[in-house]
């Protein structure tokens, strides 16, 4: 079971893609923003953490970087809903391993984490 990191601003959509995540088999912690993530990140091991480019107090990228730094094989999607942010983070292909525009569905993304970080269940 992969344990997944998810930071998002919106509670809406951070709720329903941690329990799309959760139903299929992963454990989920969530994060209303990029600092609060950082603190999740130091407290527990994450495989894989899920966040939003654009997000107060601090952004997804500054987010990711920050992570990669201390967690270098932790997994990172990063999703945005503002072009000039996709563009930004796809410029920075180091930095994650996929880059997903909003609207996006909550299946795909499930199927990105399995892909990334093996299906639930898996050795």
């Amino acid at each position: 079971m992969a344990r997944v990191l998810v930071a998002d601003d919106e509670p809406a959509e951070r709720d329903v893609l941690a329990r799309g995540l959760i139903a299929r088999g992963h454990q989920v912690a969530t994060a209303a923003d990029g600092a609060e993530a950082l603190v999740a990140l130091a407290a527990a091991r994450y495989d894989l953490l899920i966040a939003d480019i654009v997000m107060p107090v601090m952004d997804g990228i500054a987010l990711a970087l920050m992570a990669t730094s201390s967690h270098p094989d932790l997994k990172i999607v990063l999703v945005t809903g503002y072009a000039a942010e996709l563009a930004r983070a796809r410029n920075l292909e180091a930095l994650a391993q996929r880059v997903v525009s909003k609207p996006y569905a909550i299946a795909d993304i499930a199927r990105l984490a399995d892909e990334l970080v093996g299906p639930p269940g898996a050795a």
